[in-house]
């Protein structure tokens, strides 16, 4: 991580940075930035645990999937244009800020969003954060001449209709802002595609990887945070030591197992293309947005011990396992998968997501089972990648 620094400047000529820059890290700025984002991802997993204790399981996932969904585009945008513009002059930073702003506003839509599908507050927050993105993207078009500005156009051509999209969606008949909404989160994926078709902007491998690698870690940690704060309360109120504490570990020994088996690849070296990359960025969505639900299946495995969650324990089992088990896949999936070479280690992973799903008919002990699971998956999954004939098969691995 680079240190803070004074700004490199009021204005500077906003140019790519170099895609091998040595020693590139994440800034103080983008760590902030992605703090920030834990008010609303801490929003997000507080509105699921209320649907889901409920028993609200089709509604409550849902409106998760298209808050986070929200979220995580926002996200998408900065990092991948501060990979390859961050100039860290004045303007920029201040841009940023008022990104930060825009999401503290979006953070604070959340709950009408999710409770009452109203998006007004939500979609404000996007305005904000886009007039701040599009300004950027100009400062790049003006700057650079020829495809590269062509692509910055398309960018700042792209968040402009999509925005006025989402404002567009504010005045749809409440039955139709479902399919409103699909159709115009396919269309913002779409933007980079089409954008970068025949102009690559210049993204960072090495940066990219580890900014979304800290981001994990973050949700990760929110998602710890909020297990810890549930557990606390039940026991401040209830009696169920035995039971409480059984989830809670159950709960560390995942998020750890999680955090070590995300890590045990070096993503980077996946990131060859524009192709594998969007592939890989994108597939994220799923990384991220199940971690994120980890924690709020754990605070509703709690609710439903302490007698606070209106469903069954199998239920409430589920709301853990189940983004447990996405979280394994999607991960093995986009990169574990192509740094296996043996058999035992490519079928590692499937084997411990059927394990996961497995646990959930245990009921109020499915967490911890789930978490010795993922834990012994961990400890096989070391012993054998340090197979002494497996030496020099893959690259090198570090957790």
């Amino acid at each position: 991580m680079s240190h803070p620094t004074a700004p490199t400047g009021l204005l500077r000529r906003m140019t790519a940075r170099s895609p091998v820059e040595g020693h590139r890290a994440a800034t103080v700025l983008e760590l902030f930035f992605d703090l920030c984002f834990v008010v609303a991802v801490a929003q997000a997993g507080v509105r699921l645990v209320h649907a889901v204790a409920e028993g609200h399981f089709g509604s409550g996932t849902l409106g998760y999937a298209l808050v986070f969904f929200a979220i995580w585009w926002a996200w998408v945008n900065f990092t991948w244009f501060a990979s390859a513009y961050d100039n860290d002059d004045v303007f920029y930073r201040l841009a940023v800020l008022v990104q930060i702003a825009g999401v503290l506003v979006f953070a604070a839509g959340i709950p009408r969003a999710f409770d009452h599908g109203n998006w007004a507050v939500c979609i404000a927050g996007y305005v904000v954060m886009r007039l701040a993105m599009t300004c950027q993207w100009l400062r790049v078009a003006r700057h650079n001449p020829g495809p590269e500005r062509s692509t910055a156009l398309k960018y700042a051509t792209g968040l402009v209709i999509c925005q006025l999209g989402w404002l567009a969606m504010l005045f749809v008949p409440e039955g139709a802002r479902l399919y409103c909404f699909v159709l115009l989160a396919l269309a913002e994926l779409s933007v980079p595609v089409i954008a970068e078709k025949d102009f690559s902007t210049s993204w960072h491998p090495h940066h990219i990887a580890e900014r979304y690698g800290l981001f994990t870690i973050i949700v990760l940690g929110e998602s710890i945070t909020a297990a810890t704060i549930a557990v606390q309360k039940a026991l401040d109120e209830h009696e169920e030591l035995g039971e409480l504490l059984s989830i809670a570990g159950g709960g560390l020994l995942i998020v750890f197992s999680a955090w070590w088996i995300y890590f045990s690849s070096p993503a980077q070296k996946r990131l060859t293309s524009l192709r594998r990359a969007i592939t890989w960025g994108y597939g994220h969505l799923l990384i991220l947005g199940s971690a994120a639900a980890i924690g709020a299946g754990i605070e509703v495995a709690v609710e439903q011990v302490t007698g606070q969650a209106h469903i069954s324990a199998v239920a409430a089992a589920a709301a853990v396992t189940l983004p447990t088990a996405l979280f394994l896949l999607t991960g093995w999936f986009l990169q574990a998968r192509h740094f296996k070479r043996s058999v035992a280690e490519k079928s590692l992973m499937p084997v411990t997501v059927v394990l996961v799903l497995a646990c959930t008919f245990l009921g109020t002990w499915a967490v911890p089972a789930a978490g010795l699971v993922m834990a012994l998956a961990v400890a096989v999954g070391v012993l054998l990648s340090n197979r002494p004939d497996s030496a020099g098969l893959r690259t090198p691995q570090t957790p």
